[in-house]
């Protein structure tokens, strides 16, 4: 059985990293049931692909059953050995163990990092067809391409089997992509080589966190890695429930946290217009002109004051003047307030001023004050008060 995983990350021996296997070694790995070994057939700076092959023993495995299980042909030829199913999930598991789990020693920031990714397997039995394979993957995001094979190429006219050549693309974490293998490959192959019981349930919670969830087929895919084991299978989804509903005490939490967030920017934001007030009454200033005015706020509260007797906020943009009309009520005020206003769109982000870090008080012979957020002569006073207008 043979799996290949591909990138053309820049560098793509990247890859001998994220998975703790260095390119230009061959390496061979004890499993209980075989052999696994990993190699590197492509690895240069623009392809990476890392192959992980698993040498079954058939005759092991029989030699492990128990004395009263009934032996069969079957046991001895069969599939197993060249298709992927739960062995390829234990071999991931056993040899990319830290890439699995999300680790990298060597290059931690590397992890969670997505990459492209690509995955060839040539063999993999989907009981349940091409529609069951796509039903899995496609939601997760990959590109799928599936291919059919003959029961026997020398008999065509036995037909397919089956069996697809299955490759797999997409731009994610290794970790995920490992992830979704282990539990999907044999959700596919509908079948376990081991017993199921309650550690597995916790090994497909863990592998499924973040995605299983809210997956579309996650009934199906529960139900066949627990090999239709009722009370197990309704115990996960309950779980998954839980886990796909939102924790209200969490939801209530965030919410007070924003509207702390929304009254520190509120009451700092009157903060600053009441000292832009303090100084103008201090200058006995008369008229003023807000560059960039924004939504209007700073308008609105000198309006509110009559010391001010004409008020022009001036924005560049027609969105924001027609937010701050709709905040001073123009067409509901009195005639002689409504005299008292006006709102002006600027040409150009220049008119207003390039900066809205600083607002300046230029006294004039008229006792016309100016806000601008820019520069300003040389003889005005000045005071630091950024985002006023907005």
């Amino acid at each position: 059985m043979l799996l290949t995983i591909t990138t053309t990350h820049r560098p793509a021996t990247d890859l001998g990293f994220l998975l703790a296997k260095h390119p230009e070694r061959f390496q061979t790995f004890e499993l209980a049931y075989g052999k696994a070994h990993v190699f590197y057939p492509v690895a240069d700076a623009e392809q990476c692909t890392a192959a992980l092959l698993l040498d079954i023993d058939p005759v092991g495995l029989v030699r492990g059953r128990r004395r009263g299980d009934a032996g069969t042909l079957e046991q001895y030829v069969n599939d197993r050995p060249y298709v992927a199913s739960s062995f390829l999930s234990v071999a991931i598991a056993q040899v990319f163990g830290t890439a699995l789990a999300g680790r990298c020693r060597e290059r931690p920031e590397l992890a969670e990092r997505p990459i492209p990714l690509g995955v060839a397997l040539p063999a993999v039995p989907c009981r349940g067809g091409e529609a069951f394979l796509r039903k899995l993957f496609e939601p997760l995001g990959y590109r799928v391409t599936a291919n059919r094979l003959p029961l026997e190429p020398a008999f065509p006219s036995w037909g397919d089997g089956p069996y697809y050549r299955v490759g797999l693309e997409h731009q994610l974490r290794l970790k995920e992509l490992l992830g979704h293998l282990y539990v999907l490959v044999p959700v596919l192959d509908d079948e376990k080589h081991y017993w199921v019981g309650a550690d597995e349930l916790e090994k497909l919670l863990t592998k499924g966190e973040r995605w299983l969830a809210t997956h579309p087929a996650r009934e199906t895919i529960v139900r066949r890695y627990l090999k239709y084991q009722g009370a197990l299978a309704r115990e996960a989804l309950r779980r998954l429930a839980d886990e796909d509903q939102p924790d209200p005490d969490a939801a209530d939490e965030a919410k007070q946290r924003a509207e702390v967030s929304l009254e520190e920017r509120v009451g700092l934001n009157q903060e600053r217009i009441g000292a832009v007030l303090s100084v103008l009454r201090d200058a006995n200033a008369r008229r003023v002109v807000d560059l960039g005015c924004g939504e209007g706020r700073l308008v609105r509260e000198l309006l509110r004051d009559r010391t001010f007797e004409r008020i022009v906020g001036v924005d560049v943009s027609s969105r924001a003047l027609a937010l701050a009309a709709r905040r001073l009520r123009l067409d509901e005020l009195a005639p002689a307030m409504r005299a008292r206003v006006e709102l002006c769109q600027a040409r150009s982000p220049i008119a207003t001023g390039a900066s809205r870090a600083s607002m300046r008080h230029v006294p004039s012979r008229s006792s016309s004050t100016s806000i601008r957020r820019g520069s300003a002569p040389s003889n005005a006073a000045s005071s630091s008060s950024p985002g006023l207008g907005r």
